[in-house]
């Protein structure tokens, strides 16, 4: 498959599944009358289906990353070329931003407006570490001999987290970026988003050594991802 139509694939699919998390929770919030726990639950429920669906529609095509964390750790593994790898975060970024542009249009809102919802602190930063951490833990564990289960272990694993952890487990860089435009339910103030992308590639590290140690992956191991 040629680099212009996998990062075609990373594109559309990291555009779907901002649009699946900004989109329901907007709609969650507007349904549920001010209960944050059912806004929550839409915006979970929603979030780990819709990967499952993306990672098992793209997963064949680019690996379905939809993630530079993913993305670089399969660079570290060997899984995806270096000369690569730009491409492939650009395309996770642009997409990310044009799904919050497609799910603020969809229920009337501005394209893009900054959120104001304040996600700081040592106690969400480590969140994200650790949700990170167990994301990638959850991919690189399956990968290797169990390839088949990895849409459903990360659709699983994210909607877990959610709810585990206090930041509800961004996990993901570019979805981090894209959510800064989004002043909804699941938004973060950009001035927030530097920390939480450092806990995020932190936390990715530490899995990718965990993994290199535990279970070496093969060069030909294919690599598929999540938010």
């Amino acid at each position: 498959m040629n680099l212009i139509r996998r990062v075609t694939a990373e594109l559309i699919g990291t555009a779907l599944l901002l649009a699946v998390v900004i989109g329901s929770g907007i709609m969650g919030e507007r349904l549920a009358n001010g209960n944050v726990a059912i806004t929550l639950l839409a915006n979970t429920l929603a979030t780990g289906a819709g990967l499952v669906a993306l990672i098992l529609a793209f997963g064949s095509i680019s690996g379905a990353h939809f993630n530079p964390a993913v993305t670089l750790t399969a660079a570290v593994q060997g899984g995806l070329p270096w000369r690569e790898t730009p491409a492939y975060i650009a395309a996770q970024v642009v997409g990310a931003l044009s799904g919050t542009a497609i799910a603020n249009v969809m229920f009337g809102l501005p394209v893009f407006f900054a959120s104001r919802h304040a996600r700081s602190g040592a106690a969400q930063l480590f969140s994200e570490f650790v949700a990170t951490f167990g994301l990638l833990s959850v991919i690189l564990g399956c990968a290797q001999r169990r390839s088949a289960m990895v849409p459903f272990a990360v659709g699983a694993y994210i909607t877990a987290a959610y709810w585990f952890t206090s930041s509800t487990s961004f996990a993901n860089p570019a979805v981090t970026i894209a959510r800064s435009l989004s002043d909804t339910f699941v938004g973060i103030r950009p001035v927030d988003v530097p920390g939480f992308i450092l806990a995020q590639l932190l936390g990715a590290g530490a899995a990718t050594i965990l993994f290199w140690w535990m279970v070496p992956l093969r060069t030909d191991d294919r690599r598929e991802g999540g938010e």
